[in-house]
């Protein structure tokens, strides 16, 4: 089996290939990819992500990868709408379930005009690949398949990679190493 730093330098010679930029996958699918990982090597992942981006803004290559942090933009949004304050307060009277449902139907995680998958399909230029991380950070406003399922219907010309911390064996989504997000079965393992 291949160590995290392996499977990090594969995948980034991966991201580099014309092929995988023409965004289409298996049977001419639109190409969404997830890394996995172990979630307690997500400092390394962060910083190497970090270092291909920057190393991308720094080369002449055309493709752009555009990070985005699932968290900081449920934060953003919370602070555009003045809600983040009224999120503390209505937490320590409510509780954690009923904030963490109120926070996802604010953003309308999972309908179409869905305010994260917005955020990202405005922010997303036509030669791009995007990355998705943080999603652990958002456990259990944001899930995996349901920004993914959304993503899919909206942006369709650039690829995808989610940086997911846990285990994907292609048919599930394993977080925390007992809990399981739904199938997606449209995105396929970046690299063994």
């Amino acid at each position: 089996m291949n160590t995290l730093e392996e499977r990090l330098n594969k995948a980034e010679a991966m991201i580099k290939k014309p092929s995988f930029r023409k965004n289409k996958g298996l049977g001419n699918e639109v190409g969404y990819y997830i890394f996995d990982y172990p979630p307690e090597q997500e400092l390394l992942v962060r910083e190497r992500v970090e270092y291909i981006r920057k190393k991308n803004e720094q080369s002449d290559d055309e493709y752009h990868i555009v990070v985005f942090d699932l968290y900081e933009i449920i934060i953003e949004i919370l602070k555009e709408k003045g809600y983040l304050e009224k999120c503390y307060e209505f937490e320590k009277k409510r509780g954690f379930d009923r904030i963490t449902k109120a926070v996802g139907n604010m953003l309308r995680i999972t309908a179409k005009d869905s305010l994260i998958v917005n955020y990202i399909r405005e922010r997303t230029p036509e030669k791009a690949i995007v990355f998705l991380v943080g999603i652990g950070k958002c456990y259990p406003i944001l899930r995996s398949h349901t920004i993914l399922n959304n993503l899919h219907q909206v942006i369709d010309n650039v690829p995808v990679v989610m940086f997911y911390p846990g285990k994907y064996d292609g048919q599930e989504l394993i977080l925390f190493g007992e809990i399981k997000d739904d199938n997606y079965y449209r995105a396929f393992k970046l690299v063994e």
